[in-house]
């Protein structure tokens, strides 16, 4: 199975747009899918969780979207010149085996013009650390504003290809 996580938590954010976009990628070629954004991480997640034990509702959120996972696509948007802290902070909060031996194909999303290429090496070497194999077709989004339509989905011709392109080389990694 693949997991989709939109690796953040702000409300109304564009990212969540390029996540139901490569959503609906994989839903047109008949891959079995579940879409994970960090919105739905329970409201416990911070009480002391990497300290204290995984948390019920964290454990339910790693049982339904991560472990069942062989392949991860990780959508992340640009913070600082990095990925977001609160994906940082799930990262940390899990216990590192659960991530030995899954795969992950990386798009990042930016108002800018790099794409969140930076943020993606970041997340590149923790993900690596984790024992997590980085597919190297990495997916830039530069100045995502103007790739939505009026309605507000990602109906940029040659992003689409590109979100393709990319599933179809990571699908055999």
């Amino acid at each position: 199975m693949v997991t989709l996580i939109c690796a953040t938590h702000r409300p109304l954010n564009q990212t969540q747009k390029v996540v139901n976009a490569y959503s609906n990628l994989l839903e047109n070629k008949g891959v079995e899918h579940k879409v994970f954004s960090l919105e739905d991480l329970p409201e416990s997640f911070f009480s002391g969780v990497p300290f204290s034990g995984t948390s019920l509702g964290l454990q339910s959120v790693l049982d339904t979207f991560i472990v069942p996972s062989q392949k991860l696509i990780i959508i992340s948007p640009e913070y600082n010149g990095s990925y977001p802290g609160i994906f940082k902070a799930f990262l940390d909060s899990v216990k590192p085996s659960i991530w030995h031996g899954k795969k992950a194909a990386l798009v990042g999303v930016a108002s800018g013009r790099a794409g969140n290429l930076r943020g993606m090496d970041h997340l590149t070497d923790v993900l690596h650390h984790l024992k997590v194999e980085v597919h190297s077709a990495k997916v830039p989004l530069s100045q995502i504003d103007a790739l939505f339509s009026d309605d507000g989905t990602l109906d940029h011709t040659e992003t689409l290809k590109v979100l393709e392109n990319q599933w179809n080389v990571f699908e055999a990694f």
